[in-house]
């Protein structure tokens, strides 16, 4: 029965990571709660059992978005690359000193992410990427290497920061910036897996078949952000950087 409940919230996940990311909101609670005492009582392993799930629909969302999205190569694959190596860098660091102290900074980016977006009613509406040739792939870099270490270290909220980055500094609209996370979202995905699955973090009788509602909801969402365009997208990411503040500021008050 639990896998059962583990798969409907697997396929929720997929539809909104495939939207504006956010999934893990939905997926790692899930798997807290419902998955079996001995495994849920692990940590590393429910975080490795999620990265396998949610990589299985980020993988089919890019391919959709890929065939119907015109997606900017030469800051993306800069920053893929780069967010690959400095995830590895920040999962190494992570096991070594507690990253708990990050939740209150967290929150006040999601408070100003969020504001600056609800103030800025026209941002994302147009693509007009800003940048070209090296500069872009210099500033595609660094930018993946802010958020790659970020997934590796924390985690939660990667892609709905990559999705802001690249519409507030690179001039992206929220569909096209939502593709191009898909594939910055994929290679921290692989690097995450390689560490988790060396250490033999991964329930994989709980992974491979959330991993399949996972990829079920991420093809729903991504062909609605397709066919709905800019400002679905734009609204969705909202909803989830609202939902994310109420989290993160739950868990600070409780602390």
């Amino acid at each position: 029965m639990e896998l059962a409940w583990l798969c409907g919230f697997a396929f929720l996940a997929g539809f909104v990571d495939a939207v504006v990311g956010g999934g893990g909101l939905i997926q790692i609670p899930a798997l807290f709660l419902f998955l079996s005492p001995a495994v849920s009582s692990d940590a590393v392993r429910v975080l490795g059992t999620n990265k396998l799930a949610s990589f299985c629909g980020t993988s089919v969302a890019m391919v959709q978005y890929a065939r119907r999205v015109p997606i900017a190569w030469g800051t993306i694959l800069p920053a893929a690359l780069s967010a690959f190596l400095f995830s590895a860098l920040g999962a190494l660091v992570v096991s070594k000193i507690h990253s708990d102290f990050l939740r209150p900074l967290v929150l006040v980016l999601l408070v100003a992410v969020g504001a600056y977006t609800v103030l800025r009613p026209d941002l994302g509406s147009r693509h007009r990427p800003v940048y070209q040739g090296r500069m872009a792939a210099l500033l595609g870099a660094g930018v993946g290497a802010v958020i790659g270490f970020y997934d590796g270290f924390f985690g939660p909220g990667t892609g709905s920061f990559l999705i802001f980055a690249l519409v507030g500094l690179f001039g992206f609209d929220f569909l096209a910036a939502s593709a191009g996370a898909k594939v910055v979202n994929v290679a921290t995905n692989v690097a995450a897996i390689l560490y988790f699955a060396n250490g033999d973090k991964i329930a994989y009788g709980y992974a491979l078949p959330m991993g399949l509602c996972n990829i079920l909801g991420a093809l729903a969402g991504a062909r609605l952000a397709i066919f709905k365009g800019s400002r679905f997208v734009r609204g969705f990411f909202l909803v989830v950087i609202g939902a994310m503040i109420l989290r993160f500021g739950w868990q600070v008050v409780q602390r």
